[in-house]
């Protein structure tokens, strides 16, 4: 593997990163959840749609035993999305992400309960490391628990158990013979046509006549740099590394990014403690995420 394809997934993780600069400013601009998660999907089906295009066109081709779990999906993101946007909008950008982060920790506890996959004394470790990690992260030793957005921490909790399904389903769909560009293609065509009677053009119009040219960019930017390429890249990173070595970039340089947004454009600026819990928390998934692509 040559070490320039690492970048792909680092330059992944950067842009999920960076989701919560379009969030906040669509958000503070009057654009509701519902219509948000529609602008970002709906304009996402066209560099999904090149994407495609430009590597294989039957994988437009899905069979109806598919549609059951590509609707699991479906509304996985759209659960995923509006937690962590409401997250990203209460608590700092470093602690959405990090919450979200520890969707592999979900993923252990279902497939425990579920498929009776052993916990190793190891993942068990690095769980409780995590753990303990966003407990300092939430400020919680540090401040009157009265003061903490509890509803910002438990909607980056069930953005974090979105993904986790997320990932289990898609896995699942893969194993049936589907690509991760025909999940997400068809994916967010369920989801643009559900959440299409559900949103506000009139608020997009209003957000647009502010100045149509660098509102319709910002748009594009959003939709594209905080959903679409970086599932592009990351999908492309399979071609030159196993899926752990993937996750272990991606799941270090999103929260890491986050927290670099927050400071430079929000001047988020964690306490020792926090970002203390904030670097428990990634050695701790990065740990987990390695020990997984070891026995996979």
């Amino acid at each position: 593997m040559k070490k320039i394809y690492l970048i792909l997934p680092i330059l992944a993780g950067i842009m999920f990163g960076s989701s919560g600069i379009f969030v906040r400013t669509l958000t503070q601009n009057g654009i509701d959840p519902t219509t948000l998660l529609f602008l970002r999907f709906s304009i996402a089906i066209i560099p999904l749609l090149i994407a495609i295009l430009a590597t294989d066109r039957n994988l437009f081709k899905i069979d109806l035993k598919d549609i059951p779990l590509l609707l699991l999906c479906s509304l996985c993101i759209i659960g995923l999305n509006l937690c962590y946007n409401h997250s990203m909008n209460t608590v700092s950008l470093s602690l959405a992400a990090v919450l979200l982060s520890i969707a592999p920790i979900y993923v252990l506890i279902i497939a425990y309960f579920i498929f009776a996959e052993k916990i190793t004394s190891k993942k068990l470790v690095c769980m409780i490391l995590a753990i303990l990690g966003c407990l300092l992260m939430t400020g919680a030793l540090e401040t009157d628990w009265g003061n903490l957005p509890l509803l910002g921490i438990l909607s980056g909790i069930g953005a974090g158990l979105f993904w986790a399904i997320y990932l289990m389903a898609s896995k699942k769909s893969i194993e049936n013979g589907n690509h991760t560009f025909t999940i997400l293609f068809y994916s967010i065509i369920f989801i643009s046509l559900a959440l299409m009677p559900f949103s506000d053009f009139g608020e997009i119009s209003n957000f647009i006549s502010i100045n149509p040219l660098l509102t319709i960019i910002f748009l594009i930017l959003h939709s594209t740099f905080s959903f679409a390429l970086p599932y592009i890249l990351s999908t492309i990173s399979l071609n030159y590394m196993d899926s752990g070595t993937s996750s272990i970039f991606l799941s270090g340089a999103e929260p890491f990014a986050a927290l670099i947004f927050g400071f430079l454009i929000y001047t988020e600026t964690p306490t020792p403690l926090m970002f203390c819990g904030f670097i428990l928390t990634i050695v701790a998934m990065m740990t987990l995420s390695q020990n997984g692509a070891k026995t996979s």
